[in-house]
């Protein structure tokens, strides 16, 4: 009886740590209402300030494994939610492991479409595991720039 209860215990655990997971990824909705909340802070607190914004204050600013990132048509990385140290580096020639040319391609969207969604494969910021991720691109507005935030799928 005592390792039945026991064998319980460990399943329920289960169920409750891959409940847990699960809701550790954001959903494309959730990324797509991050971007738009970013476009408002940028409107609210200027570009720099904002800019600081979304890669020190991670309380407000991180949600899940949801991230902001801002990046200029140029591809130079202006804000970054995961890694502070991408911050001033030009990144245009990013790609991933299947030789995708995403950061390009965010340009693309950014600057033809306005906004849009960019698939592509990127290691994810806990796991460490490639995985495939969709992420919404929003040109700011007045400015030669986007918010990017992106959902693992």
């Amino acid at each position: 009886m005592k390792l039945f209860r026991n064998l319980m215990t460990l399943v329920l655990a289960g169920f409750v740590s891959f409940g847990a997971m699960a809701q550790d990824h954001g959903t494309k909705d959730e990324a797509k209402a991050m971007v738009n909340a970013a476009l408002a802070h940028v409107k609210k607190a200027g570009n720099d300030q904002a800019f600081k914004d979304f890669t020190a204050d991670k309380a407000n600013w991180t949600k899940k494994d949801l991230y902001v990132f801002v990046m200029d048509m140029k591809g130079v990385m202006l804000a970054h939610g995961a890694n502070e140290k991408l911050v001033g580096k030009n990144l245009i020639e990013l790609k991933d492991q299947n030789g995708k040319g995403f950061a390009r391609e965010f340009i693309e969207v950014g600057s033809t479409k306005g906004e849009g969604w960019v698939d592509y494969d990127w290691a994810h910021p806990v796991t460490k595991k490639v995985e495939g991720k969709t992420s919404y691109v929003k040109r700011i507005p007045g400015f030669d720039g986007f918010v990017v935030v992106g959902a693992y799928r």
